[in-house]
């Protein structure tokens, strides 16, 4: 895994307007960096294509380059673009000073609420297969990621979970019951609230599949949705506000806090 998304045709057109733009207002790859913060290095990887910007780079770009539009119209079209597993990487980023967190999830327990056994049948169930190597590097990512559910206390953070996710029974009945264990006590955390989607619900709002929402401490508000071998970070507001709407939708439509702690215990007690 590479630690910047490989080049498409969009990140270069974006490289070469902010070429245009900064060339024609005068300054050279340095002083622009200053002014946005950021290295000559960095400004010239992403003139080149070969640098994805940062959500807010457009916002302090356009500041320093006349505020001509040119910038954030061409960044949205850098977020509709599906990403590679590096995508993840750039909202792991965010993750660490967020204000809010919110993640909904139907295809498995998400890794931050995930036990270490529950984890390794996931690495084990990987195709093609990873080396013991691989799952090691994996798991200690994930654990050190886990951190953040303690380490952020002002983070609120919000998960809905399908209830289906824990009848599966992923890696068998004994890792079924650690897990569980795991996700009550972590529902005990005062920054974290976890509701369960019922299995029968009638109406659902999330059947277009999983998704995450941030927000930053500026209060923007960014989304990550991810399908198999790839991701999508999406900083387009109206793209995050359909998003946002059918979280809160769901919000309603699952257990309250109380009845999903309850339902749990029920599992917990049947296996």
């Amino acid at each position: 895994m590479v630690d910047e998304p490989e080049s498409s045709d969009s990140m270069r057109t974006f490289g070469a307007v902010l070429q245009a733009l900064r060339e024609h207002v005068g300054l050279s790859r340095e002083e622009f960096g200053d002014l946005v913060g950021l290295s000559r290095h960095t400004v010239a990887s992403i003139e080149q294509g070969r640098r994805m910007p940062d959500p807010d780079f457009a916002d302090r770009a356009e500041a320093v380059l006349g505020n001509t539009g040119a910038l954030r119209k061409a960044a949205r079209c850098l977020t509709r673009q599906p990403g590679l597993a590096a995508w993840f990487r750039r909202w792991a980023r965010l993750e660490k000073t967020a204000l809010t967190l919110c993640t909904y999830e139907c295809r498995l327990i998400p890794g931050l609420l995930q036990t270490e056994a529950y984890a390794r049948q996931l690495f084990d169930d990987e195709l093609p297969p990873l080396t013991d190597e691989q799952i090691e590097a994996q798991w200690e990512a994930r654990a050190e990621r886990q951190q953040l559910l303690r380490e952020l206390p002002n983070t609120e953070f919000s998960f809905i979970l399908e209830e289906h996710l824990f009848l599966r029974h992923t890696g068998g009945v004994e890792v079924t019951r650690e897990l569980i264990d795991h996700v009550l006590e972590i529902s005990a955390l005062r920054n974290v609230e976890i509701q369960i989607m019922p299995l029968v619900r009638e109406s659902h709002a999330g059947l277009h599949g999983p998704m995450q929402l941030l927000e930053t401490p500026e209060n923007k508000w960014f989304a990550y949705i991810e399908g198999p071998e790839c991701g999508q970070f999406i900083s387009d507001p109206k793209v995050v506000s359909v998003l946002q709407r059918r979280y809160a939708r769901m919000h309603a439509q699952a257990l309250s806090l109380e009845d999903s702690v309850s339902l749990l215990q029920r599992m917990r007690g049947d296996l």
